[in-house]
């Protein structure tokens, strides 16, 4: 039998072939121990990032405890505190299986590499195979771990809201929020000053900058207003560790401002004013409507991905549902800050919603997703766009506090349901507060909602039409895409798209539209006249 060794080597040595077999197995070995290095330290970040809000939690959750304990031990708060064993249990065990699911089928698929490697390796002894796999692997392991969190950084300059770039004017302030308007980013471009403004109100928890995503790659949800022409306007939270009125800020606050932007604005342009929020800004939106504070100021209302009855989105829910009673308490998130207010942290509450999606969320599988996103099969190398990057910038970045009593109304609305007649679980002005009332004033609605969102769910955003007659246009894919994917004019679901039964969502969800209407929010604001 011949050796695997024979006519491989410079002249056919097989001396010089086992040198150059040993030479690529010994980079290979390198290669795999290096990989699994950064994989495991990979790990172990994403673990990290999981685990420390843990440990807020925990410190309130003792520092509460302390507070209600007056020396005895009644039955009932033992019963609540095994209850509690019993949901974080259940959490721990969902994120336990959906990761040994998720870690079985990645080592499935790498084993199957491995030995189709080790195949080609056997029969002839060329090792060039392993070798290219074991390259392979370490060109992904370093882009997840290294040149990804770099790219991360990297980002900061093309990403979100540079309110100093020149690409904004400061319109309006108050002690709680600034008014920028929105300049078109194409050079054609010119804001029509008569044409009617809109402001755009991003929400509290996610912050502003998912409005303005990659506005030099025409990814932006305020741009796509402002090159239109719009007269667009983005209403700007001042740095609540900086501010103690945004800090102690309360629904009827943010009613004020709003009602203090809409004047202004309506006195510039000589036109009454649309309100555009997403997501909470949505729902701060349409109860400062219902507070009668707009009343002659805004005449139209676009919400985008707005839990308008948060009761009706069903996972979180669900999450609060398994909650004993006792530990559905704000205090628990709350955070003091050094001049003694307290605010709710915004860390915890990131952290509650990855709980709530565990199957989903848990280390690993945020892991895993990450190291996909760069495993483009053999021969592709990893690429990192700009989008990935961005969106682990917002992901990771823009957390923020949030002032307690906004909270309470997003709270309020997730726990207690929207009456049968229509009227909010939330008031502002001692007042109670009424779908009905939109349609009243004869203000025009859109809302704008997404097919696979799993933070605001679609019974949640479409609730309104149990009561008023509103236009409805549905977007495919998630929570962000609004802001992200269809923000960008090409995309074949732009919010520029004249007729949305182009768009590839589920017929029946776009059925929902008052009037068989289905325009996106640009349309719809340009065709209010």
């Amino acid at each position: 039998m011949s050796s695997p060794f024979e006519g491989h080597g410079a002249g056919g040595d097989p001396s010089a072939s086992f040198i150059d077999f040993n030479t690529t197995m010994l980079r290979t070995f390198t290669n795999m121990v290096r990989s699994k290095f950064l994989f495991w330290m990979g790990l172990m970040r994403y673990s990290s990032s999981f685990i420390n809000p843990f440990w807020l939690v925990l410190n309130n959750f003792n520092a509460m405890e302390m507070m209600r304990f007056d020396g005895s031990f009644p039955l009932l708060e033992s019963t609540d505190l095994i209850e509690l064993l019993l949901f974080e249990m259940d959490v721990a065990a969902r994120g336990t299986m959906a990761s040994i699911s998720t870690f079985n089928e990645y080592n499935a698929k790498e084993l199957k590499e491995v030995l189709s490697s080790i195949g080609d390796l056997l029969p002839n002894g060329r090792p060039e195979d392993f070798l290219r796999y074991s390259e392979r692997q370490l060109k992904i392991m370093d882009a997840l771990y290294n040149a990804f969190p770099r790219a991360v950084r990297e980002i900061e300059p093309e990403y979100g809201l540079h309110l100093d770039s020149g690409g904004y004017i400061k319109t309006a302030e108050t002690e709680r929020f600034e008014l920028y308007q929105v300049l078109p980013t194409e050079k054609s471009v010119r804001v029509r000053e008569d044409g009617k403004p809109m402001i755009i109100i991003p929400p509290y928890v996610l912050g502003a900058n998912i409005l303005a995503f990659l506005p030099g790659e025409k990814r932006s949800y305020i741009h796509a207003f402002a090159n239109q022409s719009i007269p667009t306007y983005i209403r700007v939270v001042k740095d609540i560790a900086k501010t103690p009125a945004v800090q102690l800020m309360t629904g009827e606050d943010d009613a004020l401002d709003m009602k203090y932007f809409s004047e202004v604005l309506a006195a510039k342009h000589g036109r009454l004013v649309t309100l555009n929020g997403y997501c909470q800004g949505g729902f701060m939106s349409v109860i400062d409507i219902l507070s009668g504070q707009l009343d002659g100021l805004v005449d139209a209302l676009i919400t985008s991905v707005a839990p308008l009855d948060g009761s009706r989105s069903k996972s979180m829910v669900e999450y609060i549902e398994h909650l004993p009673p006792r530990f559905r308490d704000l205090g628990y998130a709350l955070r003091r800050l050094a001049n003694g207010n307290q605010v709710v942290d915004g860390k915890i509450l990131s952290w509650v919603f990855k709980l709530k999606s565990i199957e989903n969320e848990a280390p690993f599988l945020s892991f895993h997703r990450d190291l996909m996103m760069f495993d483009r099969g053999a021969g592709k190398p990893p690429v990192i766009s700009k989008i990935a990057a961005a969106i682990s910038r917002w992901l990771t970045e823009d957390i923020t506090d949030i002032p307690i009593e906004i909270t309470r109304l997003s709270f309020d609305s997730y726990t207690k349901p929207v009456s049968k007649d229509g009227t909010l679980p939330v008031r502002l002005f001692g007042k109670p507060l009424n779908f009905k009332r939109i349609a009243e004033k004869g203000i025009k609605w859109l809302i704008c909602a997404a097919e696979k969102d799993d933070l605001v769910d679609l019974p949640a955003a479409l609730a309104p039409l149990d009561f008023v007659d509103a236009e409805v246009a549905i977007f495919p894919k998630g929570h962000a895409s609004m802001a992200t994917s269809w923000s960008a004019p090409a995309a074949s679901c732009s919010l520029e798209t004249r007729d949305m039964s182009e768009c590839d969502v589920d017929p029946q969800l776009r059925a929902k539209s008052a009037g068989g209407k289905s325009r996106s929010p640009v349309r719809f604001h340009l065709e209010l006249g």
